[in-house]
């Protein structure tokens, strides 16, 4: 069994079994380096990192257009069930099951907001499907108990974010990815505003395949 994982620009992804999809940070309107349309995006959940408009990005459209679940810090669950959606609360620490595997937050240092309304507490968030298990680290710095998750949830894919200034750069995102010890680290939130980094130079974890993706573009991992 194996998982795609397309891949929609910033820190937007698709993870897909053939059967589930479930998509993360859909930041599609207003990404400079989106080639998907929010239509076009079929899923039956949506995992949010946190409150800032390019990583909520039109989860409420497509949550709409394909009558998905939300899964979110507490804040970003009451938000989703004002716009008549549903929705899965959760914190760092805790884990959600759902009928096609599993999602848990996890701590991130950054902020959370939309529209200047607090959503929450920023966070990480590991989804597990089709036996593989996904560490999205959202926007962060690195700290030392990603060494514990890593032990803990064992991912095989870390999502890491390498664009400085609002998130590790590559030099930290490096230790982060060491710490956590993934088999395969994407670089993420990269190379989509001219504010942050254009590139993923510097990202060189020793013993971690490093897989760099463009928007639209689907890895199958096996």
């Amino acid at each position: 069994m194996g998982l795609d994982v397309t891949f929609l620009g910033h820190s937007g992804f698709l993870l897909s079994d053939g059967a589930t999809t479930v998509a993360i940070d859909p930041f599609l309107t207003g990404n400079p380096v989106a080639v998907t349309k929010p239509k076009d995006v079929r899923c039956q959940a949506i995992v949010l990192t946190h409150g800032h408009s390019d990583h909520m990005g039109d989860s409420v459209a497509i949550a709409k257009a394909n009558d998905a679940t939300v899964f979110g810090a507490f804040e970003i669950y009451e938000y989703m069930g004002e716009q008549g959606i549903t929705a899965e609360p959760g914190n760092p620490g805790g884990k959600i099951t759902a009928d096609w595997g599993w999602v848990a937050f996890t701590q991130a240092f950054h902020s959370s907001s939309y529209n200047g309304r607090y959503l929450g507490m920023p966070c990480g968030a590991i989804v597990h499907l089709a036996g593989v298990t996904v560490y999205h680290l959202g926007d962060t710095t690195v700290f030392g108990d990603m060494k514990l998750l890593g032990e803990f949830y064992k991912p095989d894919i870390a999502l890491v974010p390498v664009g400085d200034r609002f998130t590790m750069g590559p030099e930290l995102a490096t230790m982060a990815a060491e710490l956590i010890k993934p088999k395969v680290a994407v670089p993420i939130h990269y190379a989509t505003f001219p504010i942050i980094r254009q590139d993923a130079k510097g990202f060189a974890p020793k013993g971690i395949e490093v897989k760099e993706l463009k928007p639209g573009e689907t890895w199958r991992y096996a």
